[in-house]
């Protein structure tokens, strides 16, 4: 229940999303989970998981756009950031920060632009899955993206019943699918709502992408599923650098050093922007325990 709670937050404005904006803890939490607002200072967290031998998905959170000026903003933002990106390094991108939503042939634009100062600064670009609604015109653009810039990467969430036929249909060589278990609700027909089932829908997943030819981006923290990753590696004779662990800025990260030494490729994806809020409740709702923080800090 309050999982469900904290992921009905996350998408709420108005006088909740002040409130916790503007207290102190919960900054204090985002610090956690975010890394920083600007540029400069999602770049020195980078260079500081870059010297412990991790490998960085920068992703700049953004709001739904509503109109071009927004998505140019957009594009403006991942240029720059691109033109600084540290060896090691890629880009995750957000459609709805695009105006997919109200535009789908602007949000194709404005990706293709990233895509190609992604491919000017040697390095790739992965287009998360965001709300159920919007899954089919993520996979046109990235379909449309992939001819020119073959190495565009997309997330798969297991906790959509057609996960599984997605992960096959991008299975192929030179295919990058980030597969993870997904934090956005949605009707029964569509996804599947309860714990167990997502996760032995990313294991039906993960199989298929291990066995194919492509390049599995596994993101989960889930020791159980880290297991069952590594099985697989072994079962299907998976060379380290054939495929990479995927976990968030902030979590897991003894996990994520032990991977690191053991010569796995092991991604942090590293968020920032002012527009943490939605993020930040997100990620609470995987982690409740972490809201007692944020409550320490609420006035009486």
């Amino acid at each position: 229940m309050l999982r469900r709670t904290l992921q009905a937050a996350s998408r709420r404005g108005g006088l909740l999303r002040k409130a916790v904006e503007r207290m102190p803890s919960a900054r204090a939490a985002a610090g956690r989970y975010v890394a920083g607002e600007t540029v400069g200072e999602v770049l020195l967290a980078t260079r500081i998981l870059r010297s412990e031998g991790l490998l960085v998905s920068i992703d700049r959170l953004g709001a739904d756009v509503t109109d071009r000026a927004e998505a140019e903003a957009t594009v403006l933002a991942y240029e720059r950031l691109l033109e600084e990106l540290p060896e090691g390094a890629d880009v995750s991108l957000r459609l709805t920060a695009l105006g997919v939503g109200f535009d789908e042939g602007l949000a194709y634009t404005c990706a293709e632009r990233i895509c190609e100062a992604a491919a000017a600064a040697g390095t790739t670009v992965t287009v998360d899955m965001e709300e159920h609604t919007g899954v089919e015109a993520v996979l046109r653009v990235v379909e449309g993206l992939r001819f020119g810039y073959p190495l565009t990467g997309v997330a798969i969430q297991s906790a959509l019943r057609r996960s599984e036929e997605y992960c096959a249909e991008y299975s192929h060589a030179e295919s990058r699918v980030r597969l993870c278990k997904g934090s956005f609700p949605a009707p029964a027909d569509v996804a599947f709502a309860d714990r167990d089932e997502i996760d032995k829908s990313f294991v039906r997943c993960l199989r298929v992408l291990m066995a194919g030819e492509g390049y599995p981006m596994v993101a989960t923290h889930d020791p159980r599923l880290l297991e069952i990753v590594d099985a697989l590696r072994v079962i299907h004779d998976r060379p380290y650098d054939s495929f990479e662990y995927q976990m968030f800025y902030g979590v897991r990260q003894d996990e994520q050093k032990r991977l690191t030494e053991e010569g796995a490729r092991m991604r942090v994806y590293v968020p920032y922007g002012s527009n943490w809020y939605p993020y930040v409740m997100r990620r609470m709702a995987e982690h409740p325990a972490d809201l007692r923080h944020l409550l320490r800090g609420a006035p009486s």
